[in-house]
């Protein structure tokens, strides 16, 4: 009886020793994982990287990770419109099926999905230079971008000197986000796209899924496939 007293303690504590090395090494994995990440994307800070899943040690030995949680907290992707940069807030991304070098030199993710953020005022500075198309001939530029209401956009077009308050859905086409007019006032309902952004480039190659207005900016869906977090 006290030959299998002191044999479970030596397991409790085996037990114990194994779960303590196990959150180091992932700690330490993680770490090395969101460095990497930094310098890949040139990132302004340290994003977080979480490594779901328990043991972590076995997951290692595999040479794959289950489950990999990214935070970006601003993440400036290019445009189409040359040298313009946006900003997207609070990108959290989902990696399933991460393999990676055994420095964590190289990782790549099966499949990725996330959400982010794009502020209104991002959104404008991106358009703010490009003439909006009317009918009947007519050009012109929006001056203001913001929510309203009811999953809208409100948007401020100014014609010939005039403001025009125009409500507007936003949509996704591949990596480019559309803000399209529901109707202009004095030119009838003929639809139209107020604004327009191509993101070209997102982390590790994700790309956009779906887009919808709310108070604080446009939120964005991403997904993807074969996604480079390092290397």
């Amino acid at each position: 009886m006290r030959a299998l007293r002191i044999f479970l303690i030596v397991v409790v504590i085996i037990g114990g020793l194994f779960v303590i090395a196990d959150r180091v090494a992932v700690h330490f994995a993680e770490g090395e994982a969101a460095d990497k990440l930094k310098a890949t994307e040139s990132l302004a800070a340290t994003p977080d990287v979480s490594i779901k899943g328990f043991p972590f040690l076995t997951q290692v030995a595999g040479g794959s990770l289950d489950d990999v949680e990214v935070g970006i907290k601003d993440y400036e992707a290019a445009t189409g419109n040359g040298a313009e940069k946006i900003r997207i807030d609070d990108l959290k991304a989902h990696m399933k099926g991460v393999d990676f070098s055994g420095d964590y030199s190289s990782a790549t993710a099966a499949d990725a999905s996330g959400t982010a953020t794009i502020a209104y005022d991002q959104l404008l500075n991106a358009v703010k230079n490009d003439p909006v198309d009317l009918p009947l001939g007519a050009t012109g530029k929006v001056t203001s971008l913001s929510y309203g209401g009811n999953g809208k956009v409100r948007a401020t077009v100014v014609v010939a000197g005039v403001p025009l308050p125009v409500l507007g859905t936003v949509t996704a086409q591949g990596n480019t986000v559309k803000v399209h007019a529901d109707g202009l006032p004095r030119f009838g309902n003929q639809a139209l796209d107020v604004s327009e952004v191509k993101i070209d480039q997102l982390p590790g190659g994700i790309k956009l899924d779906k887009v919808q207005a709310a108070k604080d900016g446009v939120e964005i869906t991403v997904k993807g496939s074969n996604v480079k977090l390092a290397g």
